[in-house]
């Protein structure tokens, strides 16, 4: 027994001591663990790296690099999907390391009448490829689907025909192909279970064991966005997608993982962000709407385990929110929030916008205009987007408009 023990504090690394602040106040994203300000690039860039490793160890959890080996297998392209609107192809991702295999779906529409190669926004979905869209040609994951009183369509947990679409209404196809960009998804369950029952034991979690024994273990939020990056690899591979014009999206969750994989894959130009609260856009520090306690207790497969120290010190964090934006300077983000969603904390995510503005300035950007919390549907706009609308956590019509708008400004002209 001491043996093993031995063994399991000898996996887990070493952490740097992080001095709490003190509460309430912002550690400054300029100023290194040292206490000295960043005065050049040079500097920044050093700096960055202090962040990123302090978000890694503390937060998210160390995420491997590409698999040892990685095909991509195209085995699905209807050049007339949507009546002739859109090219649709489904590309399985297939990866090995050390023997083990894994592999997940990707579902791409690109834009007929748009001249190619053509930007795209990627995203992971919520209940299947095949939910958002009605179209018979999308194949049925064979994941794990959830049965629930809004989509009651999966038997013992499998999709069905009557599963297809169920999400469309998230997933505005014709909007978003009609603004010239692709759209690219892929299902989380077939990436890694969201279930606290099966955390870290499915989908790319098989791939590497060896990155949970340790504090700074491979998160589930890590591997979503781990996957983004896979995505991202086999879009550098199309030539009908402009690689260097792919914005990376997420809803709730999911875009907490969208943030992450903007953070540490700097190929990604831009992230568009819809509610993704606690862990995502809103400072902790706040205490409003969800807590690092209720993250670490209701979801901890969603952050590594060195996350759970921080239970009940939210605002005296040696780091928040802000610091992910500023590891996605100087590129564009934008954080929609809504009225109703009290736990994803609107006036949290706010301010964590401005508390990037100083970032992006320093990188030479226009950063953030807001000084004062917008109107509601009023959308708040430069380098940094931010807007709040009526209604609860979903993602509208009205989101869609706005992450297009900002989209086309940043990645079309």
């Amino acid at each position: 027994m001491k043996s093993a023990l031995f063994f399991l504090i000898i996996l887990m690394p070493a952490f740097p001591a992080f001095a709490r602040q003190p509460a309430g106040k912002l550690p400054d994203p300029l100023v290194f663990n040292n206490g000295q300000k960043v005065k050049s690039d040079a500097e920044w860039n050093k700096r960055r790296q202090e962040i990123l490793e302090t978000m890694t160890t503390q937060m998210y959890g160390t995420s491997p690099e590409r698999p040892e080996k990685m095909q991509f297998e195209v085995f699905d392209t209807d050049k007339n999907a949507m009546n002739g609107k859109a090219t649709r192809k489904q590309v399985t991702v297939h990866m090995q390391e050390k023997g083990k295999e894994a592999s997940f779906d990707l579902l791409i529409y690109i834009p007929n009448k748009a001249e190619h190669p053509v930007p795209a926004i990627i995203g992971l979905n919520f209940l299947g490829n095949h939910a958002i869209s009605k179209d018979p040609g999308i194949k049925l994951t064979n994941a794990r689907v959830e049965n629930s009183k809004m989509f009651p369509c999966a038997v013992n947990g499998k999709a069905t025909e009557a599963c297809r679409g169920t999400n469309s209404r998230q997933w505005p196809l014709d909007s978003i192909l009609d603004s010239g960009f692709a759209l690219v998804t892929m299902y989380r369950e077939e990436v890694a279970s969201d279930r606290k029952e099966e955390m870290f034991r499915t989908g790319v979690h098989t791939l590497f064991p060896e990155l949970q024994n340790r504090e700074d273990n491979f998160s589930t939020v890590a591997a979503w966005a781990w996957a983004l990056s896979r995505g991202m690899d086999y879009l550098e591979t199309d030539k009908d997608i402009d690689a260097k014009k792919v914005a990376v999206f997420g809803f709730s969750r999911l875009a907490k993982a969208a943030l992450w994989a903007g953070a540490t894959d700097k190929r990604f130009a831009m992230v568009l962000s819809n509610e993704s609260g606690a862990g995502g856009g809103k400072q902790f520090r706040r205490g409003v709407g969800e807590n690092i306690r209720r993250l670490c207790t209701v979801f901890p497969h969603w952050f590594a385990r060195s996350f759970s120290r921080y239970m009940d010190q939210d605002q005296e964090l040696p780091f928040d929110q802000h610091f992910v934006l500023a590891l996605i300077a100087p590129r564009p983000v934008y954080l929609a929030t809504a009225q109703g969603d009290v736990n994803s904390d609107p006036e949290g995510e706010f301010e964590t916008a401005k508390a990037s503005d100083a970032v992006y300035k320093f990188l030479g950007t226009k950063g953030f205009p807001g000084t004062v919390f917008p109107a509601v549907n009023q959308s708040v706009y430069a380098q940094i987007g931010f807007h709040i609308r009526p209604g609860g956590h979903d993602v509208t019509n009205f989101d869609w408009i706005q992450f297009l708008n900002f989209s086309n400004l940043h990645l079309q002209q």
